[in-house]
């Protein structure tokens, strides 16, 4: 009985204890600061997260919109797939829009890497059909305009326009663009001028060399090796051109591609 009693007073002894340390804690100025942190730590990653989303189905959508542009030199009304590509970067473009939205009063460079590779993406995608309308490189300033997001109130629009600005200012290496070249319907003029312009943008970011962002120096390796395979399809239709029929270079151009895929990771 004694027993009992001894080990009923020490289990009431470690209850009281625990109540009175459970006590201590809700009135711990340390614990109540750790439980803020806390809670903005979840908002932070819930964010985070919302911003991943949203950034992956920019990255689909740029893709698509990249795909149908390689079609432009296959079918006969060029313009219809220029137009549907349009709409579908205004689609894309209002997803932008919710990633300026989650970026407003925030630190950027905190949530850089959640939505980067989305704007890369789309960068490629619009300045893909830029040049295809207009043979030129599209300006950064050009990117912007597109980017700009109205709300009905004035503190709206002005918190959408700074932070998308700022987000585009910390992705400068989405500048650097590659193309894939297609000259499967005998068309031996576009891969010369490709080959110009991307030596001329590889030219340019080459004068950067080791001293910018990663972001720059990983692209500019992709640039090289986009630039060393058109350079290499306008080699062999300079060489061999008047020898292969122009229904058959696509085919040529494929399996030496495939031949210099192991060589890819050498700059």
């Amino acid at each position: 009985m004694n027993r009992r009693e001894g080990e009923g007073g020490s289990r009431r002894n470690a209850d009281a204890a625990q109540d009175r340390e459970a006590s201590a804690q809700s009135s711990s100025p340390v614990i109540a600061a750790f439980k803020v942190f806390q809670q903005e730590l979840d908002t932070k990653h819930d964010k985070h997260e919302r911003l991943v989303k949203i950034s992956r189905d920019v990255t689909i959508e740029s893709k698509r919109t990249i795909f149908l542009l390689h079609r432009v030199t296959s079918v006969p009304n060029a313009e219809d797939i220029l137009n549907e590509a349009e709409l579908k970067l205004d689609a894309v473009r209002q997803k932008i829009g919710q990633i300026a939205e989650e970026l407003r009063g925030e630190d950027i460079f905190q949530f850089h890497r959640a939505f980067t590779g989305g704007i890369q993406e789309y960068v490629e995608a619009a300045s893909f059909l830029h040049y295809i309308r207009h043979r030129s490189l599209i300006s950064l300033e050009e990117i912007n305009a597109r980017l700009v997001f109205m709300k009905s109130e004035k503190e709206d629009s002005e918190g959408l326009s700074g932070g998308l600005s700022g987000g585009l200012g910390g992705l400068s290496g989405g500048q650097v663009l590659t193309f894939q070249v297609s000259v499967g319907n005998g068309d031996i003029d576009t891969p010369f001028q490709l080959s110009q312009f991307l030596r001329q943008i590889h030219d340019g970011f080459s004068y950067i060399g080791n001293t910018g962002p990663y972001e720059v120096s990983k692209k500019l390796h992709v640039l090289r090796q986009s630039l060393g395979k058109v350079e290499d399809a306008c080699y062999a239709l300079r060489v061999r051109g008047s020898e292969i029929p122009k229904h058959m270079l696509a085919d040529v151009f494929s399996s030496r591609t495939t031949h210099m895929e192991p060589e890819e990771g050498v700059v």
